[in-house]
């Protein structure tokens, strides 16, 4: 055999070498410490994420809630005159809306909100007990409206009324937002003035109130 012919040889079984061993993929060892390392990743981000998931839920749902709120206010002024804002039991969860037909029935065409999934707007004693909410309004204490049905009506100046044709409030009221079931994720507080004006605030499951808007 030539020499050439040798190194020919020679760098043909050296690639053939090469891709066999390419071909093998992963071994049992590296697969199984990949796999855990996945596991182990995901057993941390699943949380993180479903945390997130749930605090963008809650902050969404008091927003909303502190819109219709601020859009009812809007128009009772734009109109001069006083509209209702119903708050009402539907199926597993709450509708809210402005009762602009006056007719306490939720219209296709009236601005409403259906607070539902997990979710729900609760009764007194469940949250964590108003105290900053309280220090942070003077000393006024906030009356639950949450929890259960019920109405009460802006006037042609944005105040509060006990309902339509009804006294100015002099009442701070507040509707809270959660999960009975799953109090780790916190609660979020809709604080409504008898001014008119909303405030937004936001506490863990076993920690004390701040506002956030």
């Amino acid at each position: 055999m030539r020499p050439n012919e040798e190194t020919t040889l020679g760098r043909s079984a050296t690639f053939s070498g090469t891709q066999r061993s390419r071909n093998h993929g992963f071994s049992m060892v590296e697969l199984a410490v990949s796999m855990t390392v996945v596991l182990i990743l995901s057993a941390i981000a699943i949380p993180t994420l479903m945390r997130s998931i749930r605090t963008y839920q809650l902050n969404d749902s008091a927003g909303r809630l502190s819109d219709i709120l601020k859009w009812t206010r809007f128009e009772a002024v734009r109109r001069n005159t006083q509209i209702s804002f119903q708050f009402q039991q539907f199926a597993n969860g709450w509708n809210v809306w402005a009762d602009t037909f006056a007719n306490a029935t939720p219209d296709p065409t009236e601005k409403q909100y259906l607070i539902t999934s997990w979710v729900s707007l609760l009764p007194a004693g469940g949250p964590p007990a108003p105290t900053a909410i309280t220090a942070a309004l003077g000393g006024t204490a906030p009356v639950t409206l949450s929890g259960n049905p019920g109405s009460f009506a802006f006037d042609a100046r944005g105040a509060v009324r006990t309902g339509i044709g009804g006294n100015i409030s002099p009442n701070v009221f507040v509707f809270y937002l959660g999960d009975p079931a799953n109090p780790e994720f916190g609660y979020r507080a809709v604080v409504l003035l008898p001014s008119g004006s909303t405030q937004v605030w936001s506490a863990p499951a076993a920690g004390s109130w701040h506002r956030i808007s």
